[in-house]
């Protein structure tokens, strides 16, 4: 009986002892598919699995412990056996979780311009929990040159003294790759100025990593150069809209017919304001279904709520993650006001890189926490949580 009793009380109590952190690769077939699949696995069993170069994942522990075995290449049988066995579920049980994943990976690869991350069964703030690894993206600015006649509000003149080189760039990225860091965004000033941008996309594919790009979006109406990102790998591009300028509203309209993920930016100013629902109408008609908001004026917030409800009536998803020309007022900084614990993922799940390797917490916080082309990520990440701490 009393053996019987502690049985009973285990299997109430069990907790599987989570995977080792760690990182994983591998090419895998799945149903006759080829999958390229890095696996990094956080503290207390969940994942983050990156599949093709493309799209971020994040795995709840048995999600995880699924990609971990499928990146071995263990038999399917000894796969569900092994979570029977650990989870104390029936191998039948086990085995139709291990199809539900490959199916849902299947469905992932096969959706069109599909959002540069997917959370499956996990709440999207899980990316903002303590600082327990290295961040999830890293905001490269690649140059604060912008066009003459730029309406980029919020690019600093003054802060670096020299541009990195395309070499220097590529140390960065194959630092952040080995520290774990699987998505960059490139971004400035106006990225599209630097020669070497596609290079820079494809060396970051080539590591594995998804790769984001920030842009006026002028010089991507040029089919040849648009052409030569998109073969390159880029995955995600978040055009900032100047809604006065027939050339940036045709380079929306080229790019929403590429296989590409799409985000417009708004910035509403007093020059603006008045045309902002007839902006948001036609991006809708457009075919446009993710934007993102800021404004440079306080006086502007009302305008800013209103945009934010057009969006949802016109069923756009607004962006709240991605990086924008740094601005205090946006809808998710309104909500912060009023849910002072809420969680940013500023320094967490996210860092900036500028011009010359600095590194930020994010753009327009001038707190320098090392440069990633000399500092090593130990001291870095030192000064990142006295920052979080203060």
């Amino acid at each position: 009986m009393k053996a019987r009793l502690r049985t009973f009380i285990d299997k109430i109590f069990f907790t599987p002892v989570p995977l080792s952190a760690g990182a994983h690769q591998a090419t895998i077939d799945i149903n006759g598919k080829p999958y390229r699949l890095h696996l990094r696995i956080e503290d207390e069993g969940k994942g983050i699995l990156i599949l093709n170069a493309s799209t971020i994942l994040h795995l709840n522990p048995t999600a995880t412990e699924i990609a971990y075995h499928l990146i071995q290449n263990t038999p399917l049988p000894e796969i569900a056996a092994s979570l029977a066995k650990r989870y104390q579920v029936t191998a039948e049980a086990a085995a139709e979780d291990i199809e539900t994943f490959k199916g849902r990976l299947d469905t992932i690869i096969e959706t069109p311009d599909l959002d540069p991350e997917t959370f499956l069964d996990l709440e999207r703030d899980i990316r903002h929990e303590p600082e327990k690894a290295a961040p999830l993206r890293l905001d490269c600015a690649l140059t604060y040159q912008v066009l003459s006649g730029s309406l980029n509000l919020y690019t600093p003149v003054d802060r670096v003294k020299r541009l990195l080189d395309t070499e220097e760039w590529k140390t960065i990225l194959k630092k952040a790759w080995d520290w774990g860091i699987p998505h960059v965004i490139f971004t400035g000033g106006e990225p599209t100025l630097r020669p070497d941008l596609v290079e820079l996309v494809q060396y970051a594919q080539d590591l594995g990593q998804v790769t984001g790009l920030i842009t006026d979006g002028l010089r991507l109406s040029d089919s040849e150069y648009r052409n030569s990102l998109l073969m390159a790998g880029l995955d995600h591009i978040m055009v900032l809209l100047d809604d006065k300028e027939d050339q940036s509203w045709e380079s929306i309209k080229d790019l929403i017919q590429e296989d590409i993920h799409v985000t417009v930016h708004i910035t509403i100013t007093n020059r603006n304001k008045e045309s902002i629902r007839g902006v948001i109408l036609r991006l809708a008609e457009i075919g446009i279904s993710h934007v993102s908001l800021s404004s440079p004026l306080d006086t502007l917030s009302d305008e800013l709520v209103n945009a934010s409800r057009l969006l949802a009536e016109s069923h756009i998803t607004l962006v709240e993650e991605l990086p924008v020309p740094y601005n205090e007022l946006n809808p998710v900084n309104l909500e912060l006001e009023a849910n002072e614990a809420a969680i940013t993922g500023s320094g967490r799940s996210w860092l900036y890189v500028e011009p010359d390797g600095d590194v930020l917490p994010r753009q327009g916080v001038v707190r320098l926490l090392g440069n990633l082309l000399t500092d090593d990520w130990i001291n870095i990440s030192s000064n990142l949580k006295l920052y979080l701490s203060e």
